[in-house]
């Protein structure tokens, strides 16, 4: 693969462009530095943010809004940053509100339920910057218009369904998890066909894919690519952040991230390559203030990056969770987090840490990694159970439907079937089989490397509460679900421990999950810090640098956690086999 750096000049050939990613690659980092790339051009430019976990305030130092600022010092440039969290809830009262005192309690609780997961919140966001999308106006006014996220496959899909726009909230009977979505949006049908429209014409927006040289990122990457390019949307291109373009040969650490790096490259899929590819090197620095935003696609990388060394105030090690976990005798142990932040690995570990101790562990995982079962399976009291993601969720997909057709329409079952492609669904599916896994294993001690979040376990059980009202068979909940529910929100039963990165994305959807649990009565006592640079032993000034700029995430889980969090080293290896032992 040739590496070509980024440049903004040649990629924005269109008005609008769209900059999409898994969280904490660093797409917010490169909108705005392709923002102020241009607008130094002479380009007058329009950059709007959608993103919940955006940091567009701290970039520009400024206390941002939704109808737009000039940036001092940037002339030509105009940042606005939406709210969607306030938006989503906005749009859910205005769905709601019309049934209270109308409805009984439980029906009232589910319909606020259903309308309160991350698809509603997507569907929030787009209804914010369909205004900027489709305006005249501001497309007169502006040579670039620049949005900091872009809606998903799932969401584009459900706003070109017809039965998507019906007061589909007052029939979710059958089990899918994300329903009316759109029922209170009615006047804006128009607007979202035109935003659709323009999204997929290729003279009019570039959707500008954002990854790291890390495999879960560029596998992210890829099937964003593939399901927009299903739906039309096939002028992409791909960015690939943080790249270390050369290395100290005599530091272990810094070697080892520039293979592990080259190793990913490599993999990239061949739906990918046929992009138009470039890169952006890794930076030592935060990518806050204007003079680093402008730096970040420059040649060099000669911005101060701060004293080097890192402060771990009271941190634990993962030995120390491990024994926690041991002598309170805890029988379900969850690993939560976003994609890519390493609960699996953690999870193993935990399973591993603990049948050291004498404990039967079982290890239910969701990845299919063969080493887990290989290894893991070998250890002394482990059994690892593998969970098919893809299988559990056509499995749901085929029950929900197979009883929705006995009441609906052809045009009705195509909105059940894109609801059931969202992530709540997933998440129920996977559940499921979770909540069989820990029934049958009565004395053992179950390790779960992903969990529902807050949202699906309420949904879970404003279903099941739903059902007894409306004495409706439909979207049942199973009887190991129902025993699991109570058990997880026992603290003395179940141990529910955050995955992170010391990074700005990863610690802002780490607390949302937070948040999102402590809504649905579960306990967090534990955080872990994965692959932190700041414990190792590296003498790379470079990565020095990067692990003095973690401190300040490092002191923000602190302070959340109350200071029962752990710290995992950055580890130069693959993490897998026998090897997960190091984490501990």
């Amino acid at each position: 693969m040739k590496e070509e750096q980024y440049n903004p000049s040649n990629t924005a050939s269109t008005k609008y462009l769209f900059f999409t990613g898994k969280g904490g690659v660093g797409k917010t980092s490169i909108a705005c530095a392709t923002a102020i790339s241009l607008a130094d051009s002479g380009k007058k430019v329009l950059l709007v943010s959608t993103d919940p976990a955006s940091n567009l305030q701290d970039v520009f130092g400024l206390e941002l809004n939704n109808k737009g600022l000039e940036i001092k010092g940037v002339p030509g440039l105009v940042v606005a940053n939406l709210d969607p969290l306030t938006a989503a809830a906005e749009y859910r009262e205005s769905v709601v509100g019309p049934y209270r005192g109308k409805l009984p309690d439980s029906v009232i609780q589910n319909m606020e339920e259903q309308l309160s997961g991350s698809c509603t919140v997507e569907i929030a966001a787009f209804n914010e910057f369909s205004a900027f999308l489709t305006d005249n106006e501001k497309a007169e006014n502006f040579d670039h218009i620049i949005f900091d996220t872009a809606p998903t496959g799932h969401t584009l899909r459900m706003l070109q369904l017809p039965s998507a726009w019906s007061g589909f909230i007052n029939e979710s009977k059958h089990g899918a998890s994300c329903l009316g979505q759109l029922s209170g949006l009615e006047s804006k049908k128009a607007v979202y066909k035109k935003a659709v429209e323009t999204l997929a014409d290729g003279n009019l927006t570039t959707l500008v894919l954002v990854t790291r040289p890390e495999t879960a990122p560029i596998l992210e990457a890829q099937r964003a690519s593939e399901e927009l390019g299903a739906l039309g949307i096939n002028n992409q291109v791909l960015v690939i952040n943080g790249i270390l373009e050369s290395h100290d040969a005599n530091d272990q650490v810094e070697t080892a991230l520039f293979e592990k790096q080259k190793t990913a490259l490599k993999s990239i899929p061949d739906s990918l390559l046929k992009r138009s590819i470039t890169i952006v090197p890794l930076r030592a620095y935060n990518i806050t203030g204007i003079e680093n935003v402008r730096q970040l696609l420059s040649d060099s990388d000669s911005v101060a990056a701060g004293s080097a060394g890192s402060n771990l105030p009271n941190a634990y090690q993962l030995s120390d969770i491990v024994d926690e976990i041991y002598e309170s005798g805890k029988k379900v142990i969850f690993t939560m987090g976003k994609g890519g932040v390493g609960k699996t690995t953690v999870a193993a570990a935990i399973a591993l840490g603990l049948s050291q101790k004498g404990k039967k562990v079982c290890l239910a995982t969701t990845d299919p990694a063969d080493h887990l079962n290989l290894v893991v399976g070998k250890e002394s009291g482990i059994s690892v159970s593998h969970i098919d993601e893809k299988g559990e969720l056509e499995k749901y997909q085929e029950e929900v439907l197979t009883r929705a057709r006995q009441t609906m329409s052809e045009e009705d079952l195509e909105y059940v079937k894109e609801d059931l492609r969202s992530p709540c669904t997933q998440e129920i599916a996977v559940f499921r089989a979770f909540a069989e896994i820990v029934a049958k294993s009565k004395d053992e001690t179950v390790v779960l490397d992903t969990a529902p979040t807050g949202h699906t376990i309420l949904l879970l059980e404003s279903t099941q509460s739903y059902n007894q009202q409306i004495e409706n068979s439909g979207g049942d909940v199973s009887d190991a679900e129902k025993e699991l529910l109570p058990r997880l929100k026992n603290p003395n039963d179940t141990e529910v421990i955050i995955v992170t990165l010391a990074e700005t994305t990863p610690f802002y959807e780490a607390q949302r999950l937070s948040d999102d649990l402590k809504r649905a009565g579960l306990t967090v006592k534990w955080w872990v810090i994965n692959a932190s640079y700041s414990p190792t032993d590296t003498t790379s000034e470079f990565l020095k640098a990067k692990a003095a700029n973690e401190s300040q995430w490092i002191q923000k889980v602190s302070e959340i956690s109350k200071g029962q969090y752990a710290v995992i080293p950055w580890k130069p290896f693959e993490v897998k086999g026998k090897k997960l032992l190091e984490l501990i």
